[in-house]
């Protein structure tokens, strides 16, 4: 990364000096390279990668805003973002955050009242999607707006992944079971409608924290209007959130009894992402839960 430059590419952004002193490379993640920079205005975040994945930087830095526009959830600041010296074979995406000093300490149980005070500021029109297409790691993701949540998730959830993982090799009979339950997806949802809440998107363990007070942040999201399970499901596929959590969450805006079977249908388009991007067992762990499912039914 060349320093100076982005100095000052920050400076000409923001119409503030940006002075960077030193930078310290910080692990985590696997997408994206990450910087913790001292500077003479303060202690910034700042994520670097190849300039293909500039698109990647805007729309994590428009769910941030979103979230941020809610008042329901901590998630770092966005300062600015930008492709330093384009035409340079050397160029390079970047965002660039708040910083905050985390630690895996805090309050869960408030963690979980605030995803759910997120969960409760339902989409003005009620529909479903984004007003954008985002990521999920580094798969695209559709986000087409749709009045019904079952043709949402149904088409640019389950159905996109599976497109992409016939492109990636996956055996005929997963595509097919895929296929069996998208057509079966109404059988999950007789008695539960489904409303447009603001989620994170991907929200593993990894992508939340606490500042050295005990408050919760929210990171590196995913966002769109869905069904608030799905946030939900994902806390449980990788663990990283205590009992208190769901207890916290539940006081405020309890589930519905049906989640315990949905949760496995949501945790579904994750395992297939993960197939999508890291191949391996993955594909045969969706595959098992695909037909689980179905079996259910």
């Amino acid at each position: 990364m060349n320093w100076h430059a982005l100095s000052d590419a920050v400076t000409d952004m923001t119409n503030s000096p940006f002075d960077i002193e030193s930078a310290t490379a910080v692990s985590g993640g696997d997408i994206h390279t990450a910087y913790h920079l001292h500077t003479a205005q303060g202690d910034f975040f700042l994520k670097t990668n190849q300039p293909q994945w500039y698109p990647l930087f805007e729309t994590e830095a428009n769910s941030l805003e979103t979230l941020t526009d809610t008042l329901s959830i901590r998630v770092p600041k966005v300062i600015t973002h930008g492709l330093l010296s384009p035409e340079s074979e050397n160029s390079q995406a970047w965002l660039l955050l708040e910083y905050l000093p985390l630690t895996t300490r805090g309050d869960d149980a408030q963690r979980g009242k605030d995803l759910a005070l997120l969960h409760h500021q339902i989409h003005p029109d009620k529909r479903f999607g984004w007003f954008e297409d985002n990521y999920i790691g580094h798969t695209l993701q559709p986000n087409d707006w749709a009045d019904d949540w079952i043709t949402f998730y149904g088409e640019q959830r389950l159905k996109h992944q599976l497109t992409l993982a016939q492109q990636n090799g996956a055996p005929a009979r997963l595509i097919t079971a895929g296929e069996r339950l998208i057509a079966s997806l109404p059988q999950f949802f007789r008695d539960y409608q489904p409303e447009a809440s603001p989620l994170h998107g991907d929200l593993w363990g990894g992508n939340s924290a606490f500042t050295a007070d005990g408050d919760a942040v929210f990171f590196d999201p995913a966002s769109y209007y869905g069904d608030r399970e799905a946030d939900l499901a994902m806390t449980e596929l990788f663990g990283g959130f205590s009992a208190a959590f769901y207890e916290g969450y539940n006081s405020v805006f309890p589930l519905d009894t049906g989640y315990a079977q949905r949760k496995d249908l949501y945790n579904l388009y994750h395992l297939l992402n993960h197939f999508n991007l890291f191949g391996g067992g993955y594909g045969l762990q969706a595959e098992t839960l695909m037909q689980t499912l179905l079996k259910t039914l």
